[in-house]
């Protein structure tokens, strides 16, 4: 208050507003975070988005105990969860005995957490085209957050070597300071603005080399050419290993040619997976049918 008694006007910046860098004397909330992924509670990308994003909120880590990549959106139904509260890196921490999306679930229900933002991430590899975002742990994470009504970003990083997603993802040798700056850039943006209208997901991609700038993407249709490589184990039984080369590049326009390009890739996605552009041909071939009936027309 002034000496006079009326009352001090001021304006808060994003920053003020979500990092507590406020006018002596005002009170302001931080904004609250979940962050989670599918690489596990260890992963050196978790932690990186958990540096990239403590100055702007509140950030509350809940993550699967062990690896999880590729599992997408399964969830366990027939298991029972554990969550265990540590401490890694000076920071309290969930370690769930589950799934990335049991991670979101437990995060949401268990812990009774209200966060304004999911974030997922930060992933060791590519989450580009169709095919990824379907088997995705990162993406899957996102997608359940959305599903329960909380915004969700889901981050991945490329890696060079592929085989550097099979390595231990708590000694990743890649450096995240880009990946680092680009979270903490996107997080505060969507911190002070909602989602553009009918987007549940944000899916962002950074290239292993940064180049460009920010590119808003569609999905590519694949990111790998599908292979299976059948060996012999030492008492002559086969078996497989799913395998395949990384397809090049795409059209202009997708995912995978941004990240190509060395653009952040920004793709908007919706949990509706219904084609409505098929819906009028469908009705057609069905037209007069009824389940059962002689021929299937009905009279």
């Amino acid at each position: 208050m002034e000496k006079d008694g009326a009352a001090r006007d001021f304006t808060l910046t994003i920053d003020q507003l979500f990092v507590s860098r406020s006018p002596k004397g005002c009170v302001t909330m931080k904004a609250r975070i979940l962050l989670t992924n599918d690489d596990g509670i260890n992963s050196a990308g978790l932690w990186a988005a958990y540096e990239a994003l403590s100055p702007l909120a509140d950030i509350t880590v809940v993550a699967p105990a062990t690896q999880q990549s590729a599992v997408g959106r399964s969830i366990s139904i027939f298991e029972p969860i554990r969550a265990s509260e540590i401490t890694l890196n000076g920071v309290k921490a969930f370690a769930v005995g589950g799934k990335p999306t049991d991670s979101v679930i437990i995060g949401l229900y268990a812990l009774a957490l209200k966060p304004d933002l999911v974030v997922s991430g930060i992933n060791i590899g590519e989450n580009l085209s169709f095919e990824s975002i379907m088997t995705s742990g990162t993406v899957g994470a996102a997608l359940e957050a959305a599903n329960q009504g909380t915004p969700a970003i889901a981050f991945s990083l490329q890696v060079e070597d592929q085989g550097d997603k099979f390595d231990d993802p708590r000694f990743h040798g890649q450096s995240f300071d880009a990946a680092k700056r680009v979270v903490t850039d996107i997080c505060r943006t969507f911190l002070g603005s909602a989602f553009p209208e009918g987007t549940d997901v944000i899916n962002v991609n950074i290239p292993s080399r940064l180049k460009g700038g920010y590119e808003v993407t569609r999905l590519a249709e694949k990111l790998f050419s599908t292979g299976v490589e059948r060996r012999l184990d030492p008492r002559g039984r086969p078996y497989f290993w799913i395998n395949g080369p990384l397809i090049e590049d795409a059209p202009e326009g997708t995912d995978v040619h941004a990240v190509r390009k060395g653009n952040v890739s920004l793709t908007p996605i919706t949990l509706d997976c219904t084609a409505p552009s098929a819906g009028p041909a469908l009705a057609g071939l069905f037209a007069g049918k009824v389940p059962g009936g002689k021929g299937g027309v009905r009279r």
